[in-house]
């Protein structure tokens, strides 16, 4: 769409004139080569990566909301790429690769800010961990670089380092490629970049069924009417089980509440993203606003809810003071739940379905924004040569039958699936 110089930016500012829109707003037509249902980050890179890499542009993107009303809009937006197993390595090393150039890609800037990411050490084990983990790292082009107790100080030195601490420090991982990203802008150059391509965006269309011709999907049932199309991807972050029900699907995912928070603006106080997993689970980064924004564990039980709950706030409130005691006077702006998709192994599906015609993005857990660039990459060579590529090879829904789970502990918390 337009691009806009300084002089028509001022202009547009003091005249009242109605800007034009980033996204064309079409109505939904009768069919399409393909309908992807969910209009977040992944929906729209894999539509965005179909058109461009693909040439396919007869798509539509539906989303029962607005877009990016979900998890897209509900996370701390921290992207790394510190995993440990074969599978998860390669895909977020690609993922880290492709955010490096995501705003010039884009013709959108993301405000992608590599300022780097540290996870703490706390113990001996933890740092003989993170000697193997940094070597698996640097094996697959990730930088990784080993912090001792002063490298730390140095670097961070608001954490509390008493030798009588909560939680003595030992040292940290560094990845400084690591950081983090403007979520809703990553959202909208996703949406302008697929629309200029001719992607159809759908907004306020709820997808209520789907059609059927024996065991092939064949199109959707929406608010706002059938829709048919050659293939349906599923890309609904925090209601795949729900979606994949619809469609007769019974699929290893459960659904978890995942609470974030956001504190007053504050002046520069800390410069990276820091992660602690030790004896539970934190993060917290500050905003280009000023706010902290920090987030701690699952809910461990069920739920579709987006609200936030106080058990959840006095554990991630006490780690926060307990890791960085100057917070402890520090007010909390609001807080915030997003609904994650936690599959038994943590890991995510990028698969075809038992059901002819219908694909399956989803099980993102704790790792879906940083994901992002390299879910659609990967989801949309799946819908366009009907094969996963390398990198999405090892999240195929059949590895649960075939017992090849990837088992990233290194994500956070698993839930037990009942």
């Amino acid at each position: 769409m337009t691009n806009y110089s300084a002089f028509e930016l001022l202009r547009h500012a003091v005249s009242g004139r109605p800007w034009s829109r980033a996204w064309r707003n079409p109505e939904p037509k009768s069919q399409y080569d393909v309908v992807i249902v969910g209009g977040g980050g992944h929906g729209l890179a894999t539509a965005y990566y179909l058109a461009k890499e693909f040439g396919i542009r007869n798509v539509a993107v539906l989303e029962k909301s607005h877009i990016g009303s979900g998890n897209a809009g509900r996370n701390t937006t921290i992207i790394l790429a510190n995993y440990l197993l074969a599978g998860s390595t390669e895909f977020y090393g690609h993922s880290q690769k492709l955010w490096d150039t995501l705003s010039s890609e884009l013709n959108f800037n993301v405000m992608f800010s590599p300022r780097g990411q540290i996870l703490l050490l706390n113990s001996s084990e933890d740092v003989d961990g993170a000697v193997r983990r940094s070597n698996i790292m640097l094996r697959h082009g990730i930088e990784a670089r080993l912090l001792d107790r002063a490298a730390m100080q140095k670097l961070v030195p608001h954490l509390d380092y008493r030798p009588t601490a909560r939680f003595p420090i030992w040292g940290g991982l560094l990845q400084p490629s690591g950081g983090t990203a403007r979520h809703d802008a990553v959202v909208w150059g996703y949406a302008r970049a697929a629309s200029q391509l001719g992607v159809d965006i759908i907004q306020n269309c709820e997808v209520t069924g789907f059609l059927r011709d024996g065991g092939r999907i064949t199109g959707v049932e929406t608010t706002r009417g059938r829709v048919l199309s050659k293939k349906t991807a599923m890309a609904v972050a925090g209601h795949t089980s729900q979606l994949g029900e619809m469609a007769g699907l019974r699929l290893p995912i459960e659904s978890h509440l995942l609470q974030a928070f956001v504190s007053e603006p504050l002046k520069p106080l800390l410069d990276h993203v820091i992660d602690f997993v030790s004896h539970g689970q934190f993060y917290i980064s500050q905003s280009d606003k000023g706010g902290m924004v920090f987030g701690g564990d699952l809910d461990m039980y069920n739920s579709y809810a987006q609200r936030g709950n106080l058990p959840a706030v006095r554990d991630v409130a006490s780690l926060a003071v307990s890791l960085m005691p100057c917070l402890g006077r520090v007010r909390l702006v609001r807080h915030w739940g997003g609904i994650n998709d936690m599959t038994m192994d943590g890991s995510p599906i990028i698969s075809k379905t038992p059901l002819e015609g219908l694909y399956l993005s989803g099980g993102w857990g704790y790792s879906g924004f940083k994901a992002t660039p390299a879910s659609g990459w990967c989801f949309s060579h799946l819908i366009a040569r009907g094969e996963n590529d390398r990198l999405s090879a090892p999240f195929s829904l059949d590895r649960f039958a075939r017992g090849a789970t990837i088992d990233e502990a290194g994500t956070g918390p698993i839930p037990r699936l009942h």
